[in-house]
């Protein structure tokens, strides 16, 4: 990947981050709000994300876009899984959201706005992704 190609990333990263700041995406007090249910601020941007994946999955297949190096864009059909994998992937993503207070998206924002204390669940994000990517062999998919 060329250097301009590093920066853009990097440029759309940044911006993400100052997007998600900007709509308290961040806010420990926004994301505890939604897991008591007494907002729909949350809900409303989580929605506003899949609305805008769908429609970005849409534009692609209408215009037949390509990734920077030419590559047609596929997007895999979705297997069935047993929803057993889903309830117990999302409980325990949802507890650590509900614990920490962040997603681990937003997790390097906070860090980037001061909250250094969110480096501890960035490393055990990264312990946890690393544990499942180790495992999956071995779990029933």
């Amino acid at each position: 990947m060329s250097l301009r190609n590093k920066l853009i990333f990097i440029a759309i990263g940044i911006y993400f981050g100052i997007v998600i700041s900007k709509s308290e995406a961040i806010s420990w007090f926004r994301i505890q709000e939604m897991f008591r249910f007494q907002s729909f601020h949350m809900y409303g941007l989580l929605m506003s994300g899949v609305v805008t994946a769908a429609l970005s999955l849409k534009v692609i297949r209408w215009f037949d876009i390509k990734t920077i190096d030419g590559q047609p864009i596929e997007v895999a059909p979705k297997e069935t899984k047993p929803w057993k994998a889903y309830l117990l992937g999302g409980t325990c993503f949802g507890i650590g959201w509900a614990f920490t207070g962040a997603c681990p998206g937003p997790l390097y924002t906070l860090i980037g706005t001061g909250l250094t204390i969110m480096a501890v669940p960035l490393l055990f994000a990264f312990v946890g992704a690393w544990t499942y990517g180790y495992l999956k062999p071995k779990l029933p998919h």
